[in-house]
């Protein structure tokens, strides 16, 4: 039978105190059975305590107690414990056998674990203490008690033991590792004894220990550990175990083992908080590869003083490890007789970084206008520089290399999982690195890999990470663009990340404009080299009048007209034009509606019929028109009415339909697939004034934003929604 172990104030019984040559005549007196039960209590060193009314003058401590016995001697009162002490004995009367048996096993776990604490604080032959040490194992993993501490506590005497004593000897240390083992099956270690285990992965990584013993352990801190930030020991301790499966001969093929055993064989991982733990270990381990070099970033010049060449004298402490070496006058006058092709470095130095910037004259001359700007640039805009205006090259000590390689490479074993994908995207959609890992030229070749595999998978909660997680902020995309610190190629990334981006519902105008305002020229030269996909972005940014600069324009066309799928789009979008300005040629009905069960191609059939530019109600209900059909709803200049009653018009559609269509009065959303993430768009729609999303998926929050930025709103349908 199992018992819990006792706490503070869980013994409620009656209590006699006697010398023990009175026993007999008080139990044959029954003079437990007269007196009141009085509430006791167990504290961390004394086994029980009357109240002041009690009649225990003083606590019992556990080191003093002789002996506890269950009575069973033959007229004695049932369900008593007798404790032997100095002087005379305590009787315990519980409510039942089962609460006296409770109480008779703590109180001998109680005073064993004393005893251990008492033996091992002192310890003379390590290997008494060895012997010790196994006794106490076997006592906790014997013990009817079931309780969190009846295993931790061993395991805390254990740690206390060895952080006071740091002259053992490596066999010394695998002794006790083994010794302990069974404990660590179904607990965590604590911190001290963490300290240990991490010293012990780094002395002597190959060690059987390592796989037979600190496996199972590091396995469930990534399996149940909710947060590292509470007990960030138990991150260093897997961030060293790992570090010590790569020191094995296999090296990284152990470590992919590893990985795999902690995925599971099956398509989907049964333990949700594997990836988070694993993705926090990479993060700190690779935050420290650049530690020595953050620590210092008060005293070091930042990202804008190198954008700058680092001309602006700044204040700085002259005897911290890190120091700028600014160039003498002679030197900048000697360098302006040379060409301009001549580099001139300006050097950072720290006992293990080197970073080092070249740039030239014409640099120099494109950064002037940021030099009186005394706000800080943002992250990737500091990065952001062309190839002729700078270089940086990071260079890591040995060590923190090997620490590097290792975890960027699990984070790419991590991309190549299907389930652990989205998550995994989701978590580094923040840029987690630190600036000088971003200016690292390994960091950013090593990580591209886990960025090409966002990039190749088709679902939108993936890739959609790519781009910033807010505006105003830089993403994965702009870091690995054309002019990104992060881009070694000639694009090719950059147009993957592209096509799938507009392959899902981001083919918006607001998308093609930040491509026109910022990436114009890659654009361009990749449609010139024949990426079919920056042929189609020329042509859409032709096609929404994103470009109004005519001399731009006619470079675009002479772009695309300098290739044959270049040539081949254009003419089909000449063709989509003409068509366009059939459609919306004046005339035609003002009201439209389509037959039940109607595609979205029987309406692009319907709409290239003829001349629809006086169209303002369109009713499209209980057909079977999806998102799709959006590309043709936005070419009809008129509409103010559109009924979407019961289709399969999605968010993709409303993202569209709320960047074009901004003149919009009525719309009818009823038992359609729209969400929150879709219906949120709708806020700019502001001349909205009837809006039915009965039967959707409408938060309560999404409602009262929708109210607050869509002024003209004045008949609106929730019912049967969260908003309801």
């Amino acid at each position: 039978m199992r018992y819990k172990l006792l706490q503070e104030g869980d013994i409620q019984v009656c209590v006699i105190r006697h010398p023990r040559t009175f026993l007999s005549k008080i139990l044959t007196s029954k003079f437990l059975r007269r007196w009141e039960p009085h509430h006791l209590t167990l504290a961390d060193n004394t086994v029980a305590s009357a109240t002041p009314t009690g009649y225990m003058e003083n606590s019992i401590s556990y080191s003093a107690i002789e002996d506890v016995q269950l009575l069973s001697w033959e007229n004695a009162p049932k369900y008593c414990l007798q404790l032997t002490i100095p002087g005379g004995t305590v009787l315990l009367q519980a409510a039942n056998s089962y609460l006296r048996d409770q109480w008779f096993h703590s109180l001998q776990w109680k005073k064993k674990i004393y005893k251990y604490k008492k033996v091992l604080s002192n310890p003379s032959r390590w290997e008494v203490v060895l012997k010790e040490i196994r006794t106490l194992v076997d006592m906790a993993l014997t013990s009817p008690l079931q309780d969190d501490s009846i295993h931790q506590a061993p395991l805390e005497i254990v740690s206390k033991l060895l952080s006071e004593n740091n002259n053992l000897t490596a066999q010394d240390h695998e002794n006790i590792i083994v010794a302990i083992a069974p404990l660590l099956e179904n607990n965590h270690p604590p911190p001290d004894l963490c300290e240990f285990f991490c010293k012990h992965c780094r002395e002597r990584p190959r060690s059987m220990v390592v796989i037979e013993v600190f496996t199972p352990v590091v396995q469930r801190i990534l399996k149940h550990n909710m947060d590292f930030g509470k007990c960030p020991r138990l991150r260093l301790f897997t961030q060293e175990y790992i570090l010590a499966l790569n020191e094995l001969n296999a090296g990284m093929e152990v470590v992919k083992k590893f990985i795999h055993s902690m995925h599971g064989p099956t398509g989907q991982c049964p333990h949700p908080r594997v990836l988070p733990n694993l993705v926090a270990v990479c993060l700190a381990a690779i935050y420290s590869c650049y530690e020595e070099f953050i620590n210092s970033r008060d005293n070091s010049p930042s990202l804008k003083e190198i954008r700058n060449g680092c001309q602006q004298q700044c204040d700085r402490k002259p005897n911290l490890p890190l120091r700028l070496l600014h160039t003498s006058p002679d030197l900048v006058s000697q360098e302006a007789t040379l060409t301009e092709s001549r580099l001139k470095p300006v050097i950072v130095t720290s006992n293990e970084i080197h970073v080092e910037v070249e740039r030239n004259n014409t640099a120099n001359q494109k950064m002037t206008a940021n030099v009186g700007n005394d706000s800080e640039p943002n992250l990737i805009d500091c990065l952001m520089v062309s190839p002729t205006c700078s270089t940086m090259s990071i260079e890591l000590s040995a060590q923190a290399d090997r620490i590097l390689g290792c975890y960027v490479e699990i984070l790419k074993m991590l991309s190549d999982y299907d389930d652990w994908r989205p998550a995994l995207a989701s978590l580094l959609q923040p840029i987690p690195f630190p600036k000088e890992a971003l200016a690292h030229e390994k960091f950013t070749k090593e990580l591209k890999y886990v960025i090409q595999r966002f990039a190749e998978d088709p679902r939108q909660e993936v890739h959609s990470c790519l781009l910033s997680v807010r505006a105003g902020k830089d993403g994965w995309f702009q870091l690995y663009s054309p002019g990104g610190v992060a881009c070694d190629d000639d694009g090719e990334l950059f147009a993957s990340m592209v096509h799938i981006l507009m392959g899902s519902c981001y083919k918006t105008k607001k998308f093609l404009l930040s491509l026109a305002e910022n990436k114009l020229g890659p654009c361009m030269l990749l449609a010139l080299r024949g990426n079919q996909t920056m042929v189609e972005i020329l042509c859409l940014m032709l096609e929404y009048n994103i470009i109004d600069n005519n001399d731009t324009q006619l470079q675009i066309i002479s772009t695309l007209e300098s290739t044959d799928v270049g040539k081949r789009m254009y003419e089909q979008l000449c063709d989509r034009q003409r068509e366009l300005k059939e459609l919306q040629r004046k005339g035609g009905p003002t009201r439209l509606t389509l037959p039940s069960k109607s595609t979205d191609a029987d309406l692009a059939r319907l709409l290239s019929s003829g001349s629809f530019g006086n169209l303002e109600n369109l009713s499209l209900a209980f057909t079977n028109v999806t998102s799709a059909c959006a590309e043709h709803l936005i070419k009809l200049p008129s509409l103010k009415q559109l009924n979407l009653w019961s289709t399969q018009f999605g968010d993709a559609g409303l993202r569209l339909l709320s960047e074009h269509l901004t003149m919009l009065q009525v719309l009818n959303l009823c038992e359609t697939p729209v969400t929150d993430a879709g219906l949120l768009a709708l806020s700019s729609m502001k001349s909205l004034c009837s809006l039915n999303m009965n039967s959707t998926k409408l938060s309560a929050d999404t409602y009262e934003d929708l109210k607050a930025k869509l002024p003209n709103l004045k008949e609106v349908d929730v019912r049967y929604t969260e908003a309801w």
